[in-house]
């Protein structure tokens, strides 16, 4: 089997890790794997250092003329994107070969169209139930699987992580509260600003630091020297390797009002670092069962008090970081996941090939 895998974001982020983790995986799996993307992008690049054909494009209409005249080269279509998903059920007159999609995002989708290409694609894959629900809602289709996102573990640079911390004349023995999340809207970065002002009225121990940026960046800015949080809110920007600041960590944070998943909060399972979050999407199933503290969306001053009762519980912090390091290795794995695609894809290939 030869899959086509299609991603035409511009940066590097979540979905665009996945599609590395996927490439990767079915290729260890015994599968032939290309990539469909934007050329000299950063998944371009990656996907070319780790051996795979890769296709980039910067033009819509030669990636439609690609799936046109060379789709019909391929097994199997897996759209990790909307957008590029459109292409290749539109395109499907021509290349007849089925297209899978993993949706990845939780906000409702719209319109004729985006139901219509919904009912096109032979089969549609959620990362989380929260997704699972919203596209079953809205496509009426009753045959959406969830395949949820792979954590690979990775060598962390713990000096790398104390080095930042001398530079930030950060003192030793402060508490080291965290997040990476972009500084966008469904990510609510002023309720993160307003529950650490909650919790310097608790203590005053703790540094918080945000990874990331965004164009909310300013707002966030301006809401820090507000609330005169300035030596405890500090922007850190990108960092390449961010997985690093795991090793130095005491809690992670994630504030969102909408959440397909929580890539991040499964990287903080897996460091053993305890996670407070919101139930947004998939956070709240990441969440469940006592593997972190979930607090409802927009609520800063729940979020204070749950990053406060981990710093000052000892024993909830090592039975939380305990069954969230089990659930992420056990239902996360590479291997976990790779199986659950490879039963659905050789399922949907032989189903096509009888009719």
């Amino acid at each position: 089997m030869v899959i086509l895998e299609l991603n035409f974001e511009k940066g590097w982020r979540g979905g665009e890790r996945q599609t590395l983790y996927n490439m990767i995986g079915l290729r260890e799996a015994g599968y032939e794997v290309h990539l469909l993307c934007r050329e000299g992008n950063p998944l371009y690049k990656k996907s070319v250092e780790a051996g795979f054909i890769t296709y980039g494009f910067n033009s819509v209409w030669k990636i439609i003329w690609f799936l046109i005249g060379k789709g019909n080269s391929f097994s199997l279509l897996h759209a990790q994107t909307s957008q590029i998903l459109t292409y290749a059920v539109f395109t499907k007159l021509f290349h007849q070969r089925p297209v899978v999609y993993s949706r990845r995002v939780d906000f409702v989708p719209k319109g004729f169209f985006t139901r219509l290409k919904y009912r096109a694609t032979d089969k549609i894959l959620a990362i989380s139930k929260a997704i699972q629900r919203i596209v079953t809602d809205f496509s009426g289709r009753n045959d959406i699987e969830v395949v949820s996102s792979i954590v690979v573990p990775q060598p962390l640079n713990r000096e790398r992580a104390i080095q930042v911390l001398s530079e930030k004349k950060i003192l030793p023995g402060t508490f080291i509260i965290g997040t990476m999340a972009a500084f966008v809207q469904h990510k609510d970065p002023i309720t993160m600003v307003n529950a650490i002002a909650a919790l310097k009225q608790i203590r005053a121990d703790f540094v918080f630091l945000h990874f990331g940026k965004g164009e909310l960046q300013p707002a966030v800015q301006q809401r820090i020297e507000e609330l005169g949080l300035q030596e405890n809110y500090l922007l850190m920007g990108f960092y390449e390797k961010v997985e690093d600041f795991f090793s130095i960590i005491d809690v992670f944070v994630m504030s969102s009002e909408q959440e397909g998943l929580g890539s991040s909060v499964l990287d903080a399972f897996l460091n053993q670092v305890p996670v407070v979050t919101t139930n947004a999407g998939g956070l709240a199933e990441l969440g469940a069962d006592g593997r972190a503290i979930v607090c409802e969306i927009q609520n800063a001053s729940a979020i204070a008090a749950g990053i406060h009762e981990i710093l000052e519980n000892n024993q909830l912090k090592e039975k939380m970081t305990t069954l969230a390091a089990a659930y992420v290795k056990q239902f996360h794995s590479m291997e976990y996941i790779i199986n659950r695609y490879r039963t659905i894809m050789t399922t949907i290939t032989k189903h096509l090939k009888s009719r």
